[in-house]
């Protein structure tokens, strides 16, 4: 008989992970690109759209325009859920009309249980702060929670830009264009199935003004010379 202590930690690890997965609801997670090109499906997914937001042409393929005011998404999966570690990464442009908070991009967990969101949550936000625009990601995890937003590390509006927010496990941290923007020590629980929406938060405040091109969700950690080009 195989005695608890001739188990690798590892293979302890893995088994504790997949347990908690499994109890989360959550699927074992894939990488998922959604190419921002048609507004009934995204990724593959239906989509339950608010307002008019409209497929527009940029040089490097469609995209869709959000106004600011009342158009977003809403795509019924969390396409991280289950991840342990992930990479969260965006090509948008920002308008310089835009709100000065913005919430562009949410991941939301719901209860397994009841159906209902949970506090545990992932955001992508962007602060107009002197002319430019500041990114902020935020992550809960229960009653933990981590935001990285550092204020003076500003970038153009009405620019393409890459966003990325990557979780190896241990640190969190969020990138511009593949140069990083802060890092701090974090702990996430993989989070449960639950829903997205785009343009705007889930509970349907601080809606984007400008335009997303494509998004990628890998569940584990790229390096920026692995990230969208």
């Amino acid at each position: 008989m195989l005695l608890r202590r001739e188990i690798p930690n590892r293979s302890i690890a893995a088994i504790g992970f997949l347990a908690a997965t499994l109890l989360s609801g959550a699927d074992t997670p894939r990488e998922e690109i959604w190419r921002f090109d048609r507004i009934d499906q995204i990724g593959g997914h239906p989509v339950t759209v608010l307002g008019h937001p409209r497929v527009i042409d940029t040089p490097q393929g469609k995209a869709i325009a959000f106004n600011g005011q009342d158009d977003a998404l809403l795509v019924d999966v969390h396409p991280l859920a289950g991840a342990g570690s992930f990479t969260w990464e965006v090509v948008f442009r920002p308008d310089a009309d835009g709100a000065l908070e913005q919430r562009f991009f949410h991941l939301q967990e719901r209860d397994p249980s009841t159906g209902q969101d949970t506090q545990s949550r992932m955001l992508l936000e962007i602060r107009i702060v002197n002319g430019g625009w500041a990114l902020d990601g935020f992550v809960r995890s229960g009653v933990d929670s981590k935001t990285l937003l550092d204020r003076e590390k500003l970038h153009s509006l009405d620019a393409w830009h890459h966003a990325a927010l990557v979780y190896d496990g241990r640190d969190l941290r969020n990138y511009v264009d593949g140069v990083l923007q802060g890092s701090a020590p974090f702990h996430m629980t993989p989070q449960a199935a639950g829903h997205s929406s785009i343009g705007v938060r889930i509970n349907r405040v601080n809606y984007f003004k400008g335009a997303i091109r494509v998004a990628r969700m890998t569940p584990r950690a790229l390096t920026p010379e692995e990230f969208l080009k």
